[in-house]
């Protein structure tokens, strides 16, 4: 399956097609991306939360876990529609005027639909890919006991089938006049 490029025009069409990327790199960043937002709607009113998250390129699919009760579990059951998106914020960029003032980055914004996943096999995968992403030193059965059936009563397993994506960079010349990080402001 491939996901089509997701610059397609009703959700993931960028304004900006000069910091378009292609589905290697979109691909890529969800991979070793830290962190996301997902968003969904729920009797209209809109909520977002953080989440870490893992990447399965063979699916082409977003795992995320969270608790059997709450707003991501109830949401999922009535609206699975979601955006997700991934971002890395690199130096600000100063200009002569305020409304030049801008900010390097890359990011990756998606649509999708959640799944709960009922499978326990599958549920443990996705769980085992992220803690492989987040703790790659680590080794299931011989640093940690590995996720149990027992374990799949308390934290559920989503994975986002993913319908739509676009990946954007905006990125300045090494030498950009008055170029900083945030924490070195």
């Amino acid at each position: 399956m491939t996901v089509e490029n997701k610059n397609q025009p009703s959700k993931n069409q960028l304004r900006r097609k000069d910091r378009a990327q292609d589905d290697a790199w979109i691909e890529e960043f969800l991979i070793y991306a830290p962190e996301g937002t997902l968003a969904s709607v729920h009797d209209g009113k809109p909520y977002l939360v953080t989440r870490n998250f893992a990447y399965d390129e063979e699916r082409q699919a977003l795992y995320i876990h969270g608790a059997v009760k709450g707003r991501t579990f109830e949401h999922a059951q009535t609206d699975d529609l979601v955006c997700f998106t991934a971002y890395e914020m690199g130096r600000l960029l100063p200009a002569e005027r305020a409304m030049n003032f801008s900010v390097e980055y890359r990011a990756v914004v998606l649509h999708g639909r959640t799944v709960l996943v009922t499978d326990p096999e599958e549920a443990k995968y996705g769980l085992q890919l992220i803690v492989d992403k987040y703790f790659p030193h680590l080794r299931a059965g011989e640093d940690y006991e590995p996720a149990s059936d027992n374990d799949l009563k308390v934290t559920a397993v989503f994975r986002i089938d993913i319908e739509s994506w676009s990946g954007k960079v905006k990125e300045a010349p090494d030498d950009f006049p008055g170029a900083f990080y945030f924490d070195e402001s």
